[in-house]
């Protein structure tokens, strides 16, 4: 491993994870080895300048050895690795110890100007020892070179022994800051990123939460109107069978048509339930295939919202509408209840997801009368205004002398229901109790076209 992999591993690791300082034992084991090394060469150096100086050998042995083992704590204290270097440069010794303590320097994170300053005290006393054992040894040879020569020749050893570290040592400091940056931007988009699936998984709950509701409220409407006239006309029908067959007969044939209208509107809401993205029906239960309606979503939901009141891929599909009110007036009046349609305006289309709403809510509100007020009065009004469609549903008290008939379930969720459908498309619901005793249910709603 080289020193720059074992400073770069040491700024990408953070927190010392190894004994005292060190981020792993290899750069323990790094740093011991050239600890080691520079201890020697320290010592041999320093054996060399006590001869020189006239000293013992002991002194100058002893004094090299732990300036070189000084080494070991540059990763801790890089300043005071490179201050023992300045210091033993006179005495010619510790040139490992000074290229790695001023690498060391220039790649940790010690500010700027002290790094400048270490390394420039680094190159002068580099120079002046340079400068004077060259003269030193010219003089010895009996060669004298000119001053110029032996100034180039000491700038030149003593850049070639400090600028190289420092060089190296500030581009591994920058790269490895910039590594870390990266490190830290790639922990941020990975939290981001974590924070969006989850934020992705809970809005495909409440899509799937949303289509269930939507579909459970369409087939509510569907089958509580229906079912409520074949439980009305049934109940006729068992009244009269005996005395007047015609009628009887009559009730039966309605009771059957109603119920094949069920049937193929039940029909059309499971074929969505069951229709894959690619258009083949799938062979799950629809059970299972209504877990997948995320999944599906860019081919069914457009088909559940037009069942349920929202907006139409296009104008030519299916479903009910305005003008499908009157059937479905005619079909009360059928089952014995009074009603009567009243329109204001110039009849005019709307969207179809508009159209389907003021059905289904007027279908509803006389479901309701059916099951709560059997004998009542009812009108159904329908305003047709330049920007939005207004309807009412109004019943008066129910006859206390008409036959209450069969008793028909009521889930609660009629009221819910067409309020939510209408809300859903800007408009206003209101209802609630009249003043004579009857119910009036109120809806405007604005055009989407």
């Amino acid at each position: 491993m080289s020193v720059t992999g074992a400073i770069a591993e040491e700024g990408a690791r953070g927190a010392p994870t190894g004994p005292w300082w060190w981020t792993r034992r290899r750069s323990l084991v790094l740093d011991a080895v050239l600890a080691l090394a520079s201890a020697v060469e320290c010592l041999l150096e320093g054996i060399s300048f006590s001869h020189d100086v006239g000293i013992p050998a002991v002194v100058g042995g002893l004094l090299g050895v732990p300036a070189g083992a000084s080494l070991l704590l540059r990763r801790r204290w890089p300043v005071a690795v490179v201050l023992v270097s300045i210091a033993t440069t006179p005495a010619e010794m510790g040139f490992l110890l000074g290229i790695v303590g001023l690498y060391t320097l220039a790649a940790s994170e010690v500010p700027r100007r002290i790094t400048v300053v270490l390394s420039a005290a680094s190159l002068a006393g580099t120079l002046v020892v340079a400068l004077a054992r060259f003269h030193q040894d010219t003089a010895e040879d009996g060669y004298h070179p000119g001053l110029w020569a032996m100034i180039i020749f000491s700038v030149v050893m003593a850049l070639g022994l400090t600028a190289p570290p420092v060089l190296l040592g500030l581009y591994v400091g920058a790269r490895r800051r910039l590594v870390e940056s990266l490190r830290e931007r790639a922990d941020g988009l990975e939290r981001e990123l974590s924070l969006l699936a989850d934020r992705a998984e809970e809005r495909a709950v409440w899509a799937r939460n949303e289509e269930r509701t939507r579909i459970a409220r369409e087939m509510h409407d569907v089958v509580a109107h229906r079912v409520s006239l074949m439980v009305v006309h049934a109940a006729a029908l068992q009244a009269v069978a005996l005395k007047d067959p015609e009628k009887a007969s009559k009730n039966a044939g309605l009771v059957g048509d109603m119920g094949r209208q069920a049937l193929t509107e039940l029909r059309e809401m499971l074929g969505v339930l069951r229709t894959t993205p690619d258009g083949a029906v799938a062979s799950q239960p629809v059970a299972a295939q209504s877990e997948r309606l995320a999944a599906v979503a860019a081919a069914a939901s457009a088909r559940v919202r037009v069942a349920a009141g929202g907006p139409a891929p296009d104008a030519g599909d299916g479903g009910p509408a305005l003008d499908g009110l009157e059937d479905l007036v005619g079909q009360s009046r059928a089952a014995g209840m009074t009603v009567e349609l009243a329109a204001q305006g110039e009849e005019r289309s709307y969207a179809r997801d508009v159209e389907q709403t003021a059905y289904r809510v007027v279908q509803e509100a006389l479901t309701n009368v059916h099951k709560h007020a059997p004998g009542a009065k009812t009108v159904v009004r329908l305003a047709h205004r330049d920007a939005e469609v207004a309807l009412q549903v109004e019943n008066g008290p129910p006859d206390a002398g008409a036959d209450a008939g069969p008793r028909l379930p009521s889930g609660g969720n009629g009221l819910v229901g067409m309020e939510e459908r209408v809300k859903a498309l800007g408009g206003v619901f209101v209802s609630g109790p009249t003043d004579a005793g009857g119910f009036r249910v109120s809806a405007v709603i604005p055009d989407r076209h």
